[in-house]
């Protein structure tokens, strides 16, 4: 293979990594993370994307099933993956490395990049530059942190990864000694899953195999890609390192020395900050429409919350939330500090109002939200359609400005005060719960009624789940309704392990004479409407 021409050449590159950072991000995020020393699987599509030693130690490893990696490990934590919050929790490590070297290149959650050469000199050589920062990292709080220093991206993140004992965090590739290290390494480490299962059909197990091969063949075979992994491969990585542009400091924080008990003294001391924050955004031409409040206490407490806004805050509304928080989520001691961070923006221009105003809606909005302001956050409730088996359990009232996320909590509360209950998350699969057309009416008490049969006596369900006999009338507040059609029964069984909770009851649903469709429910041989179909 020819040379690159020297203007591509591989340029010395440094590469942070963090060992298992879905895992580590799980123990860095909220208010109530989790134990780092606990067994921890963070779950992608069914199999362990990432473990914890812990976990580690119970035989659980990466790829395999999740039911593979509960048996090896019963106490194992499962943990959906989110690469929002991957990316959310590594951020500010990726601000502190800016600090001490710019031009760094997020390459992924836990994993960034930047040229060697400055560094370099600044820290007095290459090894001494990698300590520096992987330890800058750890003064943060992580525990394991790596550093890699070779020709090319490519190079020094795989010397990242092979610094496997975090006594000895650095490896350093020598200039020109790039291909022979990677020669070694398994094919895998190839980020092209369909070349690579490809070639490991083939017997290409290595890349040192693989930089053997005739590089024409591969542009055959392959294409522009494929040499492209060639030269990665064989230790000729020339791409450049891209530093990120950092994001503009939205935030804003205000702290009370002396601390402040009144949660009104706080909402006064929190109004300059709140126009600080609304103005910055303006400056760069954003709107947030999701505001995380995070007050700290005194004595170290802190109480942290999503606010949502039905159009955009301003800085009255954001005002009013810290009192509102403040109110809900009190804190044991006199409040110290609070910050201000948008947790959602959009761009101004959707926020603009009309020219002639944007009509009933508007005037709807301002009213419900002045409305709000006055008396309070839960003052003003709109309904929602919400999850559960039963009618009156879907029937969500939540405060203005909220909404029910498809994955759950109260969109304006992950913690604390207004969060609805985990039982009533709309987008789980309920089994035994009632499917579309849902009936018009639905009693706030379950109406009293009695099913008989010919012989006017009840009717009850068996413990087979069968009728005791066949169901002929419908008395409801004493007048009786012959009964046309019915179906059923539809058994619900809930919480069975809990003999204080527990409930079986069977649904039916029932067509008088006059067309009127009743839905009801025998439970241990009572029955009661649970709605009707108008």
């Amino acid at each position: 293979m020819e040379p690159f021409p020297a203007d591509t050449a591989p340029v010395r590159s440094l590469v942070l990594w963090v060992p298992d950072w879905p895992v580590v991000a799980t123990t860095r995020d909220g208010e109530s993370p989790l134990d780092a020393a606990a067994p921890i699987a963070v779950i992608h599509k069914g199999a362990v994307l990432a473990c914890s030693a812990a976990a580690r130690a119970e035989g659980v490893r990466r790829g395999q099933r999740r039911r593979d990696a509960q048996a090896r490990c019963p106490e194992l934590l499962v943990v959906d993956a989110d690469p929002v919050r991957d990316q959310r929790v590594f951020a500010p490590l990726v601000s502190r490395v800016e600090d001490l070297a710019p031009g760094v290149q997020l390459l992924a959650p836990g994993l960034c990049a930047l040229r060697a050469r400055g560094p370099a000199r600044y820290y007095g050589g290459e090894a001494a530059a990698a300590t520096a920062l992987a330890g800058a990292l750890i003064e943060e709080g992580l525990v394991d942190v790596r550093a890699g220093v070779a020709d090319g991206p490519f190079t020094a993140e795989q010397a990242a990864r092979a610094a496997t004992r975090p006594s000895e965090p650095v490896r350093i590739v020598p200039a020109g000694e790039a291909a022979a290290f990677l020669s070694r390494l398994p094919i895998s480490q190839l980020d092209d899953e369909d070349i690579v299962d490809l070639l490991a059909r083939l017997g290409v197990q290595t890349l040192g195999q693989f930089a053997a091969l005739p590089p024409e063949r591969l542009v055959e075979r392959f294409g522009p890609r494929g040499a492209r992994l060639h030269s990665l491969a064989a230790g000729v990585d020339s791409r450049a390192v891209t530093p990120r542009t950092p994001p503009p400091e939205l935030h804003r924080e205000v702290g009370f020395e002396p601390p402040l008990d009144l949660a009104e003294q706080v909402a006064f001391g929190t109004r300059m900050a709140a126009d600080a924050f609304i103005t910055g955004l303006g400056a760069v031409d954003l709107v947030c429409t999701e505001l995380r409040i995070v007050v700290t206490g005194e004595r170290g407490e802190r109480s942290s919350r999503v606010w949502l806004h039905p159009g955009a805050f301003d800085a009255a509304g954001v005002v009013d939330r810290v009192r509102w928080q403040l109110a809900e989520q009190a804190l044991r001691s006199a409040v110290a500090h609070v910050r201000l961070e948008p947790e959602r923006v959009e761009a101004a221009a959707h926020h603009v109002r009309g020219l002639f105003g944007s009509g009933p809606e508007e005037r709807v909005h301002h009213a419900l939200s002045r409305v709000q302001a006055m008396i309070g956050h839960r003052g003003v409730l709109t309904p929602a359609l919400g999850g559960g088996r039963w009618l009156r359990e879907r029937q969500v009232l939540v405060p203005w400005g909220d909404r029910i996320e498809q994955g759950g909590a109260a969109s304006g509360a992950t913690s604390g005060a207004g969060a609805r209950r985990p039982g009533s998350t709309p987008a789980r699969p309920w089994p035994g719960s009632l499917p579309d057309p849902l009936p018009s009416t639905v009693f706030v008490e379950p109406a009293p009624v009695d099913v008989v049969d010919a012989e006017g006596d009840m009717v009850a369900v068996d413990a087979r789940g069968e009728l005791t006999a066949e169901p002929a009338a419908l008395v409801v507040e004493g007048r009786r309704r012959e009964i046309g059609t019915w179906a059923g029964p539809w058994p619900i069984v809930e919480r069975g392990w809990d003999p204080t909770r527990a409930r079986h009851a069977h649904r039916f649903q029932v067509v008088d004479v006059v067309q009127t469709a009743w839905l009801l429910v025998c439970e241990a041989g009572v029955w009661h409407a649970e709605g009707r179909y108008d």
